[in-house]
């Protein structure tokens, strides 16, 4: 592995091209499908490049959620109204440095993007999960995958559930069947996939010295940009050659496989998780976009979790820090209470809970420490300093009481005082609790997936779309199951319609 960014090729130096096409896309996950149908769907000529055996990279590993909103037939179905405006609202709230175009697009065009899904044949169950828990159990095909209903983002925005699954069983590989929808779609449309052949590098130079560059008014690829993207190189197994394209759309997933970049902008996910991605996750599509003078945007933000629940009932506890102090609402979504637990001294974090709402997770990735009779016995066994965890507890109880909690907001059905003894705990802390993660920064991009420049301006012929762009899910504390699977789709769509536009 290595964060050396690839050289480019001047397209005067290529003697001979293996194939000329509209539009090359890197990589067939849920980026690159979408782009090639829809640039397929436009009238372009396509050509993936897919270096695994088969499609789907890390797509075919998620469980299946697309974040969708705005009043989707699920959402009207159960009986759960949603509006774009609402939908806007709460993902503005929730992101570190909100592109407010790219969310506006997202949410407005939520609904027809759902229908989209659909017709490419996606039946999402007209059915809603209520529990909260990480994925659905069953095909039930709605439910809450985010921090809608937790302080202070539910009195910033409607909350409304947007966690639309994929009707498969499981909390893994239900995504697969996406993928396979969008091969069919392809191979309808005439897409020509080539497997075990990866891109190694872009070709830049002068569309219009290529010949045949038709430039259409309003697009920003200028024919005679000798900066332009032309074509990309390749690879496969000993043979190589160069294709020329009037554009490249990057696909090529995340870094997290990669040690070096990990250890460079992302240092907790170097330290100890399980990083959640598929072998070719190594940033080279990142990197090959920086090649041209492409920017970078949140390279330092990730997804990470380690979730306790369900059963919902053990967030009727309360996380503490090494030094007995609360830091979070319990009720968070997991990445939320995750990114959170990161922030603390050590990294280190404990869920306490007494025998009267002590359950054993369903899914055993937070350990439970011991068992203790007095909360003072266990504040000494977990090394907090005398009386912090006493008076945290007592605090909480207090206010639980009464159904309040004046610190952080947790919601009224997850507040319950806990002064039943014994007491238990929970080890959150990274290195105990087996946490796992994957990252989320990438290029940056318009709204319609041209790479921009760190001046703002787009690299002509250049796109990028899925986990190798910084689109909406920028903030790991923030993020909600299905976002990358839905932007991924959404912003991949757009990139691919944009990128079959006639120009040089």
């Amino acid at each position: 592995m290595s964060t050396e960014v690839p050289k480019t090729l001047d397209a005067e130096e290529v003697s001979s091209w293996s194939d000329d096409v509209d539009v090359v896309v890197i990589g067939f996950g849920i980026g690159g499908g979408c782009a090639a149908v829809s640039a397929a769907a436009a009238g372009a000529r396509v050509l993936v490049l897919e270096r695994a055996a088969e499609a789907g990279g890390t797509t075919a590993m998620a469980g299946g959620h697309f974040y969708l909103g705005g009043g989707t037939a699920v959402q009207q179905a159960t009986g759960h109204p949603d509006s774009p405006e609402e939908m806007y609202k709460y993902l503005v709230a929730v992101s570190r440095e909100p592109e407010c175009d790219k969310i506006r697009a997202y949410c407005d065009g939520s609904v027809e993007h759902f229908n989209w899904l659909e017709d490419l044949g996606i039946a999402f169950e007209r059915s809603y999960y209520p529990e909260k828990a990480v994925i659905q159990p069953n095909t039930e095909g709605l439910m809450f995958t985010g921090n809608e209903k937790v302080w202070p983002f539910l009195n910033q925005a409607v909350a409304a559930p947007r966690g639309h699954k994929v009707p498969v069983k499981g909390d893994t590989q239900g995504a697969k069947m996406a993928i396979d929808l969008l091969l069919q779609r392809a191979d309808s449309l005439g897409v020509q996939i080539r497997y075990e052949t990866g891109a190694t590098g872009l070709i830049t130079g002068s569309p219009a010295r290529l010949g045949g560059a038709e430039v259409k008014l309003g697009t920003s690829r200028d024919p005679d940009d000798a900066g332009a993207v032309v074509g990309v190189t390749w690879k496969r197994f000993g043979e190589s050659g160069a294709i020329k394209a009037k554009s490249v759309v990057i696909a090529a997933g995340g870094f997290v496989m990669n040690p070096e970049m990990v250890a460079q902008h992302t240092p907790k996910l170097a330290e100890k998780p399980f990083v959640l991605g598929n072998t070719y996750d190594d940033g080279l599509g990142i990197r090959m976009g920086m090649s041209v003078g492409g920017a970078t945007k949140h390279m330092d933000q990730i997804f990470i979790t380690a979730p306790a629940y369900p059963p919902s009932i053990l967030l009727t506890g309360i996380i503490v820090n090494k030094d007995g102090k609360r830091f979070v609402a319990e009720d968070s979504y997991h990445s939320r209470t995750s990114g959170y637990v990161m922030d603390q001294p050590d990294s280190a974090a404990f869920l306490i809970v007494d025998e009267a709402h002590m359950r054993k997770p369903q899914v055993p990735l937070v350990p439970l420490i011991d068992g203790w009779e007095t909360v003072a016995e266990m504040e000494a066994a977990l090394g907090i300093p005398e009386g912090n965890l006493v008076a945290t507890l007592d605090r909480y109880n207090t206010y639980a009481a009464r159904g309040e909690d004046p610190d952080f907001h947790k919601q009224p059905e997850f507040l319950a005082p806990q002064d039943n003894g014994p007491w238990g705990a929970f080890d959150l802390s990274l290195g105990k609790a087996m946490y796992a993660g994957f990252t989320i920064g990438g290029l940056a991009t318009s709204l319609d997936g041209q790479v921009l420049r760190e001046d703002g301006s787009p690299i002509p012929g250049l796109y990028a779309a899925g986990a190798c762009a910084a689109n909406i899910a920028q903030d790991g504390k923030g993020y909600a199951s299905g976002t990358q699977l839905g932007e991924g789709s959404f912003f991949g769509r757009r990139a691919g319609t944009h990128a079959a536009l006639p120009a040089g």
